[in-house]
């Protein structure tokens, strides 16, 4: 769909390559894959490999908080990335002069949690800890975000394959548009755990999980100081026995306005070919400049998607290119592409 009249005005991000959004700008301009780091694995001798956020160099100010004493890692990498994202407008959200509504994309979500919560559950019932359940639930994070900028707007958490980022900004411009909020966060974030790097080593042990979250804060107005204009998203084309993943890439990649010489392609590429196949096919005569953040930070899952629309935001921000054009081409769900155009 094209989308009309809706602005970015603020991105945040944790990754690999640290807390904020200027890790992740020296990650991508220096093209370096970011190491790995062991993550041991009950039962096994040999640790599985993950790329984690990093501890901060300082404890965050937001983990004061009495609601974030005892989140899991995902809460405070979406916490994070939406305060960046949110900058000076946090103000006017806790005095109720901006209604703000949170659009949380997650994936495996709270999986830390939740598998401490069972483990302990299946060891022994009596003693396992209730403290942990309010934890494993999905829409934890997105009520510890709104419980700390004390908006009382509306919340969703949207859970899917790293597609549904893309879904969560179409649904966050369907609010504005709508005038039910004055801005949107729309948050992707991912944790790691082995439960399930060790679940897709089943499926590949070349792809190497990592975590985090991006955010982006969206508007109507564009105020003379927006980052980008989000245009056009396209349709979620779902893999089913009818239409492959391939088929389904084909789709999505139709569907995106005709690019310009200098328009950015930043792509959901892991470097591994069996599952880079149907993406490589959608754009194989993109013949311009291209962005693959996962190669880089790790297949981040929901955290990814994000990372890939932040990083186009923040090329169009600092960059040569008028447009960008983001492709998600999903792990077991949907295709589905945006595109970005230059801010004033």
């Amino acid at each position: 769909m094209v989308v009309s009249r809706i602005f970015v005005h603020g991105y945040g991000a944790a990754s690999p390559a640290g807390w904020g959004i200027a890790p992740l700008q020296e990650a991508l301009a220096a093209q370096t894959l970011l190491p790995p780091k062991a993550l041991p694995r009950p039962g096994w001798d040999k640790p599985l490999q993950i790329r984690q956020v990093p501890p901060p160099q300082s404890r965050p100010a937001f983990l004061a908080h009495g609601r974030l004493r005892r989140t899991s890692p995902i809460t405070q990498y979406v916490v994070s990335a939406a305060l960046e994202a949110l900058g000076g407008d946090e103000p006017l959200v806790a005095n109720g002069s901006l209604r703000l509504g949170i659009v949380l994309c997650v994936m495996s979500g709270c999986v830390n949690y939740s598998r401490r919560f069972y483990d302990e559950a299946l060891r022994d019932p009596a003693t396992a800890s209730p403290l942990v359940f309010p934890e494993t639930v999905f829409n934890a994070p997105a009520s510890h975000i709104a419980a700390l900028l004390g908006t009382p707007a509306m919340n969703y958490t949207l859970v899917g394959d790293p597609g549904t980022y893309l879904q969560g900004l179409a649904l966050a411009a369907q609010w504005l548009l709508a005038d039910h909020v004055d801005g949107c966060l729309v948050v992707g974030g991912e944790e790691c755990d082995w439960l399930t790097a060790d679940a897709f080593r089943l499926f590949s042990r070349s792809i190497v999980l990592g975590d985090g979250a991006g955010a982006l804060y969206l508007k109507r107005q564009s105020e003379g100081s927006s980052l980008a204009e989000l245009s056009a998203i396209s349709n979620s084309h779902v893999y089913t026995k009818r239409q492959t993943r391939t088929q389904a890439a084909r789709q999505m990649r139709t569907e995106l306005p005709t690019s310009s010489e200098n328009t950015l392609l930043t792509d959901g590429l892991l470097n591994v070919k069996r599952f880079d196949a149907p993406e490589t096919d959608a754009w194989q005569h993109w013949t311009g400049p291209r962005l693959s953040p996962k190669i880089i930070l790790g297949e981040g899952l929901m955290a990814a998607a994000a990372w890939q629309c932040v990083a186009a935001v923040d090329a169009l921000r600092h960059g040569s290119y008028q447009t960008a054009n983001v492709s998600v081409v999903g792990c077991n769900q949907q295709a589905i592409g945006a595109q970005f155009v230059k801010g004033n």
